[in-house]
């Protein structure tokens, strides 16, 4: 059964052209330069640490919007799961955008990067599809504690906390969806492999006792993991897709209850 009408418009965009692709390699390299000066993250007493880590988790949430996007719009197998599962990706889609515009409202800055590369037969295969999401998961999982470590008032420390434990609540999901991937998309899936590397059982989905930290101290070290969806060149030593950019299309989410928004820094 599928839950939405595929409405959204397509978002892949031929990375070729040699203007464009100066273009683009100016503008990425200006991207960089802005990722990788978010150094070490560390609270400062001018709170310019926290900007740093803000606009390292916008990035982070432009690329989630992407993801989802291209997901619900574009894999085959999404067609396929039951609606209970295309809903958990729908609703993800809608909290990673409304994480970005609350961060957004912090930072007075759109995220440096608003085209991303993904690993080869990302949106077709569903085991490349899930293996991804749960990595982009984990490191927004990390990267989020490195916030509750070092931003600098207790205000940015628990909505860094609250917004970690979404994206908890999305790692677990996507792999909730693998054992309903569909026979004729590879389904059922049973292992997935994240961040760390190893392929790991699906079941049961939320497979956690405490957050992996990843042993990030800085926002420096979750910026390093982003490299290769941002940077053509971190792209292509990671066997990534280079031929083609997904772009960020921001819109005006909305979220699935009322008693679940953001609110105020009290909640």
């Amino acid at each position: 059964m599928k839950l939405v009408q595929q409405t959204m418009p397509s978002v892949a965009e031929p990375a070729n052209g040699r203007r464009e692709f100066l273009r683009g390699t100016a503008a990425t390299a200006a991207g960089i330069g802005a990722l990788m000066a978010l150094t070490d993250g560390e609270a400062q007493a001018d709170g310019s640490g926290d900007i740093q880590i803000l606009l390292a988790a916008q990035i982070a949430e432009a690329l989630a919007v992407t993801t989802y996007t291209n997901i619900i719009a574009t894999s085959p197998f999404f067609t396929r799961i039951p609606v209970d599962d295309q809903g958990y990706l729908i609703a993800a889609r809608q909290e990673e955008m409304s994480h970005y515009n609350l961060e957004k409202s912090v930072t007075n800055q759109d995220s440096p990067f608003t085209k991303f590369f993904y690993p080869q037969t990302m949106f077709a295969n569903a085991q490349v599809t899930l293996n991804t999401l749960v990595t982009l998961e984990d490191a927004f999982i990390a990267a989020y504690l490195v916030g509750v470590r070092n931003f600098s008032t207790n205000d940015l420390k628990v909505t860094a906390a609250r917004i970690m434990g979404i994206e908890s609540d999305h790692r677990t999901l996507a792999r909730v969806v693998g054992g309903d991937v569909a026979v004729q998309d590879g389904g059922p899936i049973t292992r997935i492999t994240g961040i760390q590397g190893v392929s790991e059982s699906a079941s049961p989905p939320n497979n956690n006792g405490y957050e992996r930290t990843l042993l990030f101290t800085n926002i420096a070290q979750a910026a390093q993991s982003l490299l290769p969806f941002v940077d053509i060149t971190f792209a292509s030593k990671a066997g990534f897709n280079t031929t083609k950019t997904f772009a960020f299309m921001p819109f005006t989410p909305m979220l699935p209850t009322e008693l679940g928004d953001f609110h105020s820094f009290a909640g």
